[in-house]
């Protein structure tokens, strides 16, 4: 994996090497999609994330089983088999990974919590409307976490509160990556940060990266960002009316972003009493606007990780976001 740029060398991470991009142009061969093998551990926040790591499997079809397989601390891997209904959300364990069977295993009517817990891996899970006040996924309090792979939708059939967030982060939750997930159908996506009154607890802490997730008729928080750190690259948008919103002092890296049929790309001025900061590199916005208040100082993230250049993100998550895709 080719790292990141130091502030020192401000040249960022492409898809292939040099080399490369002249074999195929001699060649006439297409380069290969980035979609073709699923990431085998995080990139970004929340690298070295292993959840149950090697622990052996267990496979379960029932809410109760389920429950009970995720209880507590020790490492386990739970597979989920079929659609299981929920009613509220689901408390999750440290060191657990939560495992969708095939491409269409998962949860439906609320979701999942992970509180004051560390190490927790999700992927693969098809998560479909949380009615409020359950999130599709909530992570609070809690540190290292990976959210990969999985389809998280609801419908915008109803109030825009019927339904509460797809993907929420809050209270001081720390290292986490979210990356090839598709999120569709819904009002509010993902905040991180739940209110602007938190600073105490959320300043310092999160730090959060979204990549390679496809975004499709969501109408804000793709995603809401307070107080923390947050880096946004390769991500697809359509559909949108107010996308990335930096509030609250937060810094937020985008890059090489699409955004299609999306009003506002980027903000960081509406909503909050204090605004955030926003640094825009390698996006195509399409026909969205932006609104930059202030630019920010977080420009080179303190991991390793390659950015694919804006030309390819949409054949790439297109063909290898969400469920099924492993």
């Amino acid at each position: 994996m080719r790292t990141n740029p130091s502030p020192a060398h401000p040249r960022r991470a492409v898809l292939a090497t040099a080399a490369g991009l002249a074999l195929a142009a001699a060649t006439g061969l297409a380069l290969p999609q980035r979609a073709a093998a699923a990431d085998s551990a995080p990139v970004g926040f929340g690298a070295g994330t292993t959840g149950g790591g090697s622990a052996t499997p267990v496979t379960v079809s029932t809410l109760a089983a389920f429950t009970a397989a995720v209880a507590g601390d020790a490492a386990k891997v739970v597979r989920v088999s079929g659609l299981i209904t929920l009613s509220g959300q689901v408390d999750i364990g440290s060191n657990t990974t939560v495992l969708g069977v095939g491409s269409a295993s998962g949860f439906t009517g609320g979701g999942l919590r992970l509180k004051k817990v560390t190490n927790v891996v999700v992927r693969n899970l098809n998560i479909s409307k949380p009615v409020a006040p359950a999130d599709g996924i909530t992570v609070q309090a809690s540190t290292k976490v990976w959210i990969d792979h999985n389809s998280f939708s609801a419908d915008r059939d109803h109030d825009k509160d019927y339904y509460d967030g797809l993907l929420d982060i809050n209270h001081g939750s720390d290292y986490v990556t979210v990356s090839w997930n598709t999120f569709r159908d819904h009002f509010k996506g993902s905040l991180v940060g739940h209110s602007d009154n938190n600073a105490s607890e959320d300043t310092g802490h999160l730090r959060v990266t979204y990549h390679h997730n496809w975004f499709s008729n969501v109408y804000s928080r793709i995603p809401s960002l307070r107080f923390g750190t947050g880096h946004f690259y390769d991500n697809y948008v359509a559909g949108a009316e107010t996308a990335v919103h930096s509030r609250m002092g937060a810094q937020l890296l985008v890059e090489n972003n699409v955004f299609r049929d999306t009003l506002v790309a980027v903000t960081t001025n509406r909503d909050s009493d204090v605004d955030g900061y926003a640094n825009l590199r390698g996006n195509d916005l399409g026909t969205a606007t932006t609104e930059i208040s202030q630019v920010g100082t977080f420009t080179a993230p303190p991991y390793g990780y390659t950015a694919e250049p804006a030309t390819t993100v949409v054949a790439s998550v297109t063909a290898g976001a969400g469920a099924g895709h492993l």
